[in-house]
């Protein structure tokens, strides 16, 4: 059966920090959001204000025209576009007749849907309990309980302080669940290390095309559709540049403006990838009218991750739908790709093995013919150039890149020419 769509009224407040076209793309952006968790947006109220109602996050009058708006379009429920306070969504509950969620709400409703592993769905309850907890309103004592020891008579415990024992509880559970798959992934992450293995990781904006270039780049499956979020749990895949060389590659969950800090903390561990990568790719979509605020987005999460250090390229998308007011702004290497072009994809696996290459120290070596095992190495795990057989002395001449911390590095010390 087709699932119905839910009918929903959206909510902004402007405050004077937001500029008018950032506010605009804000509220498409909710809109946006309101269908990828299948929801059908009816109309947008917004209002500008010195600064937030504390109360109600719109101002009184707003709240009764809301009302009537939502009698009148028989509204479902009705979204606002900012994180609400425990108060302020106590408040309009009592003022209107209808569901209300906020923008965390909705993205966690999306994650939810989305989550495929045991620890994406892990991470999504984590931050939906941690969400919950302070919004829990209780209903007095006409749901209280008699416990069964001293100092429980009387009221009882009620029904919220029970509820919220039971979150607590089940918040600690999911961390100790979590704990042991973080070690399985770090299990993994220093077997790679150990390996030598190059590590490349796709971040970017919601959208921006990264699991379309990923499945293309490594002849991977991962769920790629045109819907924000639609990538949660991280893969990795073994990506082949044109010289031979092996890398591994990690496709990332999407990054938004306002990702609740809920959500950043719960999905820490698989945000972990990114940080152990020595090249990122970051992804943007030259087709957005509002790429350049994606681009400060992900470049400030990023940052709060610690992630400054590490080299990045980065790949504008879309380029056969490019916005006609698009201006490159990076400060890192770029190139102008469509991820559904071959051509373009081999070039861009080119300009990955010219970014590695600048991290790699040259070699030239003579390999005799019977290293078979070393030989292979060097097409696998350098980045080799040339590769001649001179008879005369039954040996390979080999030149190439190697990276300086990788041990057929001190492997090659024995060979060189």
């Amino acid at each position: 059966m087709e699932q119905t769509k839910e009918r929903a009224i959206l909510v902004g407040c402007q405050t004077p920090e937001v500029d008018d076209l950032r506010f605009q793309y804000s509220m498409e952006e909710l809109a946006s959001l309101t269908e990828t968790a299948n929801g059908e947006p009816l109309m947008s109220v917004v209002q500008k204000r010195d600064r937030i109602h504390s109360a109600t996050y719109i101002g009184k009058g707003k709240v009764e025209e809301l009302n009537a708006l939502v009698e009148e379009l028989e509204a479902d429920l009705v979204i606002f576009n900012d994180e609400l306070s425990p108060s302020q969504k106590r408040n309009l509950a009592s003022d209107l007749n209808t569901r209300i969620i906020d923008r965390t709400q909705l993205i966690l409703d999306i994650f939810a849907q989305r989550a495929r592993s045991k620890e994406g769905k892990l991470q999504v309850e984590l931050a939906q309990l941690q969400y919950l907890l302070p919004r829990l309103a209780g209903q007095g004592t006409a749901l209280s309980r008699l416990g069964g020891g001293i100092g429980t008579r009387g009221p009882g415990e009620t029904k919220l302080e029970s509820d919220r024992r039971h979150i607590r509880r089940r918040i600690d559970d999911i961390k100790g669940q979590l704990s042991v798959i973080v070690q399985h992934r770090d299990r993994y992450r220093e077997r790679r290390k150990k390996n030598k293995a190059f590590q490349i990781a796709i971040v970017g904006y919601t959208n921006a095309g990264k699991s379309t270039l990923f499945n293309r780049l490594s002849e991977a499956n991962s769920f790629e559709e045109n819907l924000l979020f639609a990538t949660l749990d991280p893969m990795t895949r073994k990506l082949i540049l044109p010289s031979g060389f092996l890398a591994l590659i990690t496709d990332t969950v999407g990054f938004i403006q306002d990702l609740p800090t809920s959500l950043i903390a719960a999905f820490r561990s698989t945000l972990e990838e990114v940080k152990e990568a020595d090249l990122l790719l970051h992804i943007m979509d030259m087709s957005n009218s509002d790429y350049f605020h994606h681009e400060k987005t992900v470049n400030k999460l990023l940052e709060d991750l610690d992630i400054k250090d590490i080299p990045q390229l980065t790949v504008y998308n879309k380029k056969d739908r490019k916005h006609p007011d698009f201006v490159p702004t990076s400060n890192t290497p770029t190139i102008f790709i469509s991820a559904f072009d071959k051509n373009d994809r081999q070039l861009l696996k080119k300009n990955i093995e010219d970014v590695i290459i600048d991290l790699m120290e040259p070699y030239e070596v003579q390999i005799p013919s019977t290293e078979g095992r070393l030989l292979s190495q060097l097409k696998n795990e350098t980045v080799l150039r040339k590769l001649t057989f001179k008879e005369e002395n039954q040996t390979y001449f080999c030149r190439g890149y190697s990276l300086t911390d990788h041990q057929i590095t001190g492997q090659l010390e024995n060979y060189k020419y």
